[in-house]
């Protein structure tokens, strides 16, 4: 097999404990650099093939909600008041309670 060559730089402190850790693991520098990047690759692969059906479940709900039209929201003034306390209990999770503009118990 032909085999390629790959220059890195790196700082002097880095290329040290490289070499510390290839002659603990009784491998030459070249050896262990590559060994590394084969099991980061793998480790990656395995990551990749395990969530490749959540990935493709979310980006399936993204192009659905790209076509999707917001609906026209009913202002604030015809909501009911147990409406008006939903929509500010709402707003308390996703931005907080003490938001600007927020009052007790009404929406911003």
């Amino acid at each position: 097999m032909a085999k390629s060559r790959i220059t890195i730089s790196l700082d002097e402190d880095q290329a040290d404990r490289i070499r510390r850790h290839a002659e603990r693991a009784g491998l030459d520098v070249s050896a262990y650099l590559v060994h590394a990047a084969t099991r980061q690759m793998a480790e990656t692969e395995a990551i990749e093939d395990q969530f490749a059906g959540v990935d493709a479940t979310i980006a399936a709900a993204e192009a659905e909600a790209a076509g999707i039209l917001p609906e026209a929201a009913a202002p604030l003034d015809e909501l009911t008041e147990h409406e008006r306390r939903e929509v500010a209990a709402a707003l308390d999770l996703v931005y907080g309670p003490d938001r600007p503009g927020a009052r007790s118990g009404e929406a911003a």
